[in-house]
């Protein structure tokens, strides 16, 4: 394990930009001792170049509930999902936080994303939909909000989650970036975690990144 700093410029409309970065491993370090040191800061522009499966597993996934950084290395899009479930009121509450290393498929500018949630049954039936509005050339929006959809406790179990990003390329046309599921059709082991998760904590938010499925 090990820890990561990330150094950004915070620009106008809350727009995030990443300086660099830099990982240290606990290993490197004497943890019995407080220890000052200087660390070098990979600029942006080379992460996506130097990296490699070593740099991936040369940390633990964050997966606490209080984690707010991506901890994949070199690029992959991601995005930041909260999710809280109310069993008195049967509220599923999905809070869109913000994304990572969003690109189109010309890499020309920055994409113009919008995330769309699809609540779905065990048929596949739509239930309900929502999507937040468009962060404009944005490779790591900052969206902040929230969704309420209405699910009893004993259906649950038998609905899925479709999360999707989409690149707002003109008034008619859109490409999806990407796309991950939670629910009873999760997509992974780690989106299944993050839903079991949210159900076992009853009403407390859990913050999870995901990568998402290239479609």
């Amino acid at each position: 394990m090990g820890v990561r700093f990330r150094l950004y410029g915070c620009e106008r409309m809350r727009r995030e930009r990443m300086i660099g970065e830099c990982v240290v491993s606990f290993t490197s370090i004497n943890l019995e001792l407080e220890t000052t040191i200087w660390v070098a800061l990979e600029p942006r522009a080379n992460l996506a170049l130097n990296s490699s499966a070593s740099d991936l597993l040369s940390l633990a996934r964050s997966d606490s509930t209080g984690s707010t950084h991506s901890m994949q290395h070199g690029g992959v899009p991601e995005l930041l999902l909260g999710l809280a479930y109310n069993g008195t009121t049967g509220r599923l509450s999905v809070e869109v936080v913000k994304g990572s290393h969003f690109r189109n498929l010309a890499m020309t500018r920055p994409p113009d994303t919008y995330v769309k949630l699809c609540l779905v049954s065990s048929s596949g039936q739509e239930i309900s939909r929502s999507k937040t509005s468009i962060r404009r050339g944005q490779p790591n929006p900052l969206f902040k909000e929230t969704f309420m959809f209405q699910v009893a406790l004993f259906q649950l179990p038998d609905v899925s989650l479709m999360v999707s990003v989409y690149n707002k390329r003109s008034i008619k046309r859109k490409e999806m970036i990407g796309w991950f599921s939670l629910g009873l059709n999760s997509s992974g082991e780690e989106e299944l975690a993050h839903w079991n998760d949210m159900r076992d904590v009853r009403g407390e938010q859990i913050c999870r990144w995901h990568v998402l499925v290239e479609s």
